[in-house]
């Protein structure tokens, strides 16, 4: 067989790098002596499914009828919904637009007995992802029933972009389509943590209010006193203002450097993506701490003392009385 046949081949090159695979040492060298097509492939097969058996974790190669419906089935799916494929055709990424023009991903890893066996799909979704399946399913029932998903969640997504646009989001630094909470800047040291229902996203949320207790008391008042005021018609946004009696710092008007000031004791404000929540609550002070910092410092302090999991100690700025919640790490 002419030598061009060889050059191209990874798994030829792999097989010449391992020198012997099969059954007392057998060279790839015989495969260039092979005298016509036909027993080049048999001896290749033979080869590749002995050498597949004895790696460790390497899984059985599927049919040549899974590749022919694989390529079947992304044509009628449509090839602009498909984002990417790995080389060994078990893996692949599909695109889904809302009706908003948000696009969505959702990952399909395909078993070697697919369709028979149900695929793995995963998404970046506030929701578990739980796809029906059946031998006679394809990629567009997945496709489908993902957009179903996706579609349902718009209101969701409209909730929390109209968030991101409109004021300054200190937590999560990166938000994805998973993140249900978002912790909105009010004030200097002070803000919000909301934890958005995806299903019913224009509720009242779950509400925690961070910062100095001399500055969230009054706002933790009239948040439980106007909470009957809120109506499901209206934005969260525009609901928060009127429970609340507040105007949200906007990006239009403010500097996110305003409400990301740093850590008293690390002078950094990310640390392992936690931000500075523990706020001294002397108005004259204010300064903020890491949680973590704060524990350490005053746990490292004679005159601090603990009572379960709070520690009581003293500002390391103006030695008034502050106290700090041990420090959980994040798993």
């Amino acid at each position: 067989m002419p030598d061009s046949m060889f050059v191209e081949c990874p798994l030829l090159i792999a097989l010449d790098k391992k020198k012997t695979v099969y059954d007392g040492f057998v060279s790839v060298q015989r495969l260039h002596h092979s005298s016509d097509l036909v027993s080049f492939i048999l001896e290749l097969r033979t080869i590749l499914e002995v050498a597949l058996k004895n790696q460790p974790g390497c899984h059985t190669m599927p049919p040549p009828q899974y590749y022919s419906q694989l390529i079947t089935e992304i044509e009628s799916l449509g090839w602009d919904k498909l984002l990417y494929i790995n080389t060994d055709f078990c893996t692949l990424k599909l695109k889904a637009d809302d009706s908003a023009g948000r696009q969505h991903t959702i990952t399909v890893a395909l078993k070697p007995k697919y369709p028979i066996e149900a695929p793995e799909c995963s998404a970046d979704l506030p929701v578990p992802l739980v796809i029906t399946w059946s031998p006679q399913s394809t990629l567009a029932s997945i496709h489908s029933q993902f957009l179903l998903l996706v579609e349902a969640l718009a209101e969701f997504w409209a909730v929390l972009d109209e968030i991101d646009k409109h004021t300054w989001v200190l937590e999560p630094e990166k938000p994805t389509r998973a993140d249900s909470m978002r912790r909105i800047a009010i004030g200097n040291n002070v803000s919000i943590k909301v934890q958005i229902d995806p299903r019913h996203p224009k509720m009242l949320p779950e509400c925690c209010l961070l910062g100095a207790e001399h500055m969230v008391t009054p706002l933790r008042n009239k948040l439980n006193a106007n909470m009957h005021l809120w109506n499901p018609d209206c934005s969260i946004l525009q609901n928060m203002r009127d429970v609340m009696e507040i105007e949200f710092p906007s990006p239009a008007t403010h500097e996110k450097s305003s409400f990301s000031m740093e850590c008293g004791i690390c002078y950094s404000y990310r640390l392992d993506s936690a931000i500075p929540d523990q706020v001294c609550n002397d108005p004259r002070c204010g300064q903020p701490f890491h949680q973590a910092c704060l524990y350490e410092w005053l746990r490292g302090l004679p005159t601090s003392r603990q009572s379960f999991n709070i520690v009581f100690g003293e500002c390391p700025y103006c030695s008034k009385p502050i106290t700090v919640k041990m420090a959980i790490p994040k798993p």
